[in-house]
Parts: C-alpha cells; structure tokens; sequence
C-alpha cells in the first residue's frame, strides 16, 4: 500500500466516524498534501463508493462527506424510519426537558446528560419549533446553544420559563400530549402487546432518569 493509499484509508475512517462533511484543508494540513495529491485519495474513495456501492462520496463547500446512494433513499426511509420511531418518544422527551431546564445547553453538554448522541431528536425539536438556536458558546469551536421557544411555553401551558414546574411535572405533561396523539412522531403501529408494555415501561424508565439526572445537577449547583 502506497502513501496515498493509506491516507486514503485515513480519510475514509476519519469521515465514517464524523457523519458530516469535514474541510478538506484540515486533511491537507494533517497530511502535507497540495490539491493534486488529495484528489488522488478522494479517487480511490469515489471508485470504491460509486454508483453500485450503498455509500458515495460527496464533495461542497471545500468539505468532503459520506453519505448514502440516492438510489436506495426509499428503502432507507423505509426501514430506518419505524426504528427512529420507537425510540424518538423517549430521546425527544429527555432532549426537550434538559433544553428546558438547563438553556442555554449546546449539543455536547446535552449528550454528556443523556450518554447518547441527540442530533436527531435535536433536529425533530428544531423542526417543530420547540426549540432553536439562541447563541454560541465562548469556548473552543463556539458551539451553538439551544434554548426552548414561545412555541414551547404555548405548547405546555407555561407563561414564562420562570414558571417551570418541576421536573417530573413537566415531563408528565409531555407525555400527556403524546399520549392524547398531539405527538412530535408519526404513528406507527406496535402488534405486539408484550412489546407495547416493554416500550411504556422504558418510557417510564426515561421519565424518571432524566428527572433524577437533572434534579441531581440543580442540587449539587446550591451546595
């Protein structure tokens, strides 16, 4: 393997792990390479990924990305989207009440409280106008912080952020308007009656830890 092909390996690895597009300067500074020699990587990429391959390599911006073959965009759709939905309710419900209670919060700091990635029940928010961007953060990278919206307040029956109830007050009443099919999600269907108990029972289980989660951070910031 020559040197551009390992670099090349490089890059590959480096876009999997990110899911977006990533400067194509910063891979040229890493590697000390001018524009020809990086083209050469992006052409090995391109012809492992090509029109036969589910992934494909894009280029805008000055930004290289993976993403999928627009070709089987359906079938993607298809399958993916039954599975985001089963656990959208629980993401989306822990998402909103950090955002709530914690605001200004970027993305980093509310997946360091829910110990997974959040960017889609971020977006899902986002879309629904329950949250949106209200700044970025003075640190390194300036991070965009969330904050709920007017829509929030309205949504959930709250004159002003001042009148919060307290956590698992607020997470019941967003588990009422899903329950009373106001819901963020398209409906889907559960045939299995074991499994739709299995599913309430983690949707408890996320109530009560996001409650605890934040309840332990607002007591150990008045200690």
């Amino acid at each position: 393997m020559n040197k551009i092909e390992e670099i090349a390996k490089i890059v590959e690895g480096v876009l999997f792990v990110s899911g977006e597009g990533v400067d194509i300067d910063e891979f040229k500074t890493r590697f000390e390479m001018n524009d020809r020699e990086f083209n050469k990587c992006l052409d090995i990429l391109k012809q492992k990924y090509n029109e036969n391959s589910g992934i494909n390599v894009i280029q805008y911006k000055n930004k290289v990305q993976l993403c999928s073959n627009p070709s089987i965009a359906e079938n993607i759709t298809e399958i993916l989207n039954p599975i985001r939905e089963r656990s959208l309710t629980k993401a989306a419900l822990e998402t909103v009440a950090i955002i709530a209670y914690k605001q200004p919060i970027t993305r980093m700091e509310i997946e360091s409280i829910r110990g997974v990635n959040s960017d889609y029940p971020i977006q899902l928010l986002q879309s629904n106008n329950l949250i949106e961007v209200v700044g970025r953060k003075d640190t390194v990278g300036k991070p965009l912080m969330f904050g709920t919206t007017e829509n929030f307040l309205k949504r959930f029956q709250i004159q002003s952020i001042e009148q919060l109830p307290d956590y698992k007050d607020l997470l019941e009443r967003i588990r009422v308007i899903h329950s009373e099919g106001e819901s963020l999600y398209r409906e889907f269907d559960i045939p299995d009656e074991n499994q739709a108990d299995e599913n309430q029972q983690q949707f408890q289980q996320s109530v009560e830890n996001v409650a605890n989660k934040l309840s332990e951070q607002v007591d150990d910031s008045e200690e």
